[in-house]
């Protein structure tokens, strides 16, 4: 029995094309907006939110994510019950599979066919897409996220910096006591380095916003006592 490549190839090509539902712009256009001319011009959670109001904003994260936690889940789940009983301990293997789903989920988001292969940054849609094999490591970016934004107020410079935490935690939370089961295999450890690699990519225009002094923050809000 040998590895399973054209099932893995469909089901990555699957994963594409699920990570490549636009369901901030599909949302946006059922209440008669389309998010594209709106704020940054972005498809994902954040511009929706600013657009559209936070419940809507709510419904397009969740969405995101699932997008790339499904195909992720299901994916792996079924590959891997297709493996020779030679690879089923192999962390490596199990990896390339994990990474492979992952990417193509995140590339749909990004690179949507349904848009003219212009998507959104794929930060919601990479923390689905990592939640089935480094949940652990989930957690930690996503404390990195909250800290950050706290500090700073901004959603990119927050994104940054929790992509970049991906690589980091997932090589120092490997073999310990706490989290004794992390597959930090060489395939995961890469596929957190383009993570962020791709962050920082399609976060370019907010960093030159944020250079040029022009990025819009979150403001706190304060309630006036009447």
């Amino acid at each position: 029995m040998e590895f399973p490549y054209l099932l893995c190839a469909t089901l990555v090509l699957a994963a594409y094309i699920v990570g490549s539902f636009p369901f901030g712009f599909w949302i946006s256009k059922c209440l008669g907006v389309d998010i594209r001319n709106q704020g940054s011009g972005n498809i994902g959670a954040t511009n929706v939110l600013r657009t559209l109001g936070r419940k809507v904003g709510i419904i397009v994260l969740i969405l995101d994510m699932l997008k790339g936690y499904l195909p992720v889940l299901i994916g792996s789940g079924i590959i891997i019950n297709h493996l020779p009983d030679s690879m089923l301990a192999d962390e490596k293997v199990e990896g390339i599979i994990y990474v492979l789903l992952a990417i193509a989920a995140i590339l749909g988001h990004n690179y949507t066919f349904w848009l003219g292969f212009k998507g959104g940054k794929g930060i919601a849609t990479s923390a689905g897409a990592i939640m089935p094999f480094l949940p652990e490591v989930l957690i930690g970016s996503t404390l990195v996220w909250i800290l950050v934004f706290f500090l700073s107020r901004y959603v990119a410079i927050a994104s940054i910096a929790a992509a970049f935490s991906i690589p980091i935690l997932t090589v120092s939370l490997d073999h310990n006591y706490v989290f004794p089961d992390i597959n930090s295999s060489a395939p995961v450890i890469i596929f957190g380095i383009i993570a962020a690699a791709m962050a920082v990519w399609r976060h370019r225009s907010n960093i030159q916003r944020l250079i040029k002094g022009e990025e819009d923050r979150f403001e706190r809000k304060i309630k006036n006592k009447a």
